[in-house]
């Protein structure tokens, strides 16, 4: 009899065991931690190949080391609005850093991030407060308070609210696109593009989702871009600059953020806006690319929407070229420009630029022809 109770028990545990094998939930269990120990070693992998530094170690005494992703296949110095801010924050200013491509995040998780003699800062804002602290530069010294509250008004709008929206077309309606522009090589590049991008995508989903704005409709998220970008138009108008005739670190907050419409995604309802019914976006960002990254070179025809578009009806190069020859505030006073003169300068050993960027620059003789082929722009 207890042999017979034995067997039956056995059998109702093995009846029991092979029940959960055969239930939905227990292989989508298994499936889950299988694949998220695999997203976690082949994460593993790809932090120990990006943490190989590729720039050479200079002496970190009174230098600015600026930390950030890897330049993108496409020209575009950063698929990051926040490092291509800081690095043309640093450009304007016409201070000296050394980058490195290493893919290190700072202690606070963030990208870019600073090291100054042993002092590490991240987040842009207060890299830009630590640098104003420290080696006594201003860019917003010659404007008046309401200047600088409206800059800080139009700097949280684009990097609290529009940056969602760009970082949206980025990686999760275009992340075959943006996934072909991460620069890797190597057997397993491939792999390792797919594994990041989407990653990377499922990070921008769950922070969209807790910021608010992801809780939305694709369409929905559109609008609110669309809305953002025309009041950056408007408040832009005719002039050169966000505050005028004057650079100021507005600027190179607005065109972080705007770059990545106007040169990362083709054929996208931002890039139909900032290349057709937006021009003077347009303009603007062709103005700070030619001042302050000469060895970054576009095609004329990466200057305007050739599209079905309405939005782009009657855009054309010769158009949005010669829109770009007026700003209501060239005529005013802009003696800046000779204090920046070093931004455009080359080392005559060597044909790079000395701001320290694997951008190609291409011999003179290069450079004489790309110069040719676009009409001089007064910036």
């Amino acid at each position: 009899m207890s042999v017979l109770l034995h067997f039956r028990s056995c059998t109702r545990d093995y009846g029991g065991i092979m029940s959960a094998l055969g239930s939905d939930s227990w292989w989508k269990k298994t499936l889950y931690i299988t694949g998220g120990a695999l997203l976690a070693a082949a994460a593993y992998l790809l932090h120990e190949l990006l943490a190989i530094r590729k720039e050479q170690e200079l002496d970190s005494k009174d230098a600015i080391i600026l930390h950030q992703f890897s330049r993108p296949k496409n020209g575009v110095p950063s698929l990051s609005p926040f490092c291509l801010k800081i690095e043309t924050y640093l450009r304007m200013l016409d201070l000296p850093y050394q980058n490195y491509f290493d893919g290190k995040l700072s202690p606070q998780g963030k990208m870019p991030w600073i090291e100054y003699n042993h002092e590490q800062v991240s987040g842009s804002e207060f890299i830009v407060d630590f640098l104003e602290e420290k080696l006594g530069v201003n860019l917003n010294k010659n404007l008046t308070p309401q200047e600088i509250a409206v800059s800080r008004a139009v700097t949280k709008m684009v990097e609290e609210h529009l940056y969602w929206t760009i970082a949206y077309c980025q990686w999760v309606d275009n992340l075959e696109e943006t996934q072909k522009l991460l620069a890797m090589s190597g057997p397993l590049s491939d792999t390792l593009k797919w594994l990041l991008s989407h990653l990377n995508g499922s990070m921008v989903r769950r922070e969209m989702y807790g910021h608010g704005i992801g809780r939305f409709s694709k369409e929905e998220v559109y609008a609110l871009m669309e809305k953002d970008m025309r009041t950056l138009a408007t408040l832009l108008g005719d002039k050169k600059y966000f505050m005028g005739s004057k650079i100021s670190t507005v600027d190179a907050t607005v065109f972080g953020h705007l770059a990545q419409a106007m040169w990362t995604l083709p054929g996208t309802r931002p890039e139909q806006l900032i290349k057709g019914e937006l021009i003077n976006l347009a303009m603007f960002c062709e103005r700070m690319r030619r001042r302050f990254w000469p060895e970054w070179f576009v095609e004329v025809e990466d200057m305007y929407y050739d599209g079905d578009s309405e939005s782009s009806s009657g855009g054309s190069p010769t158009g949005l070229l010669d829109f770009g020859l007026f700003s209501r505030t060239d005529t005013l006073d802009d003696s800046d420009t000779s204090s920046h003169s070093a931004a455009h300068t080359h080392s005559p050993d060597s044909d790079h630029s000395l701001f320290d960027s694997d951008v190609g620059t291409g011999s003179d003789n290069d450079i004489q022809l790309k110069e040719d082929s676009i009409p001089d722009m007064d910036v």
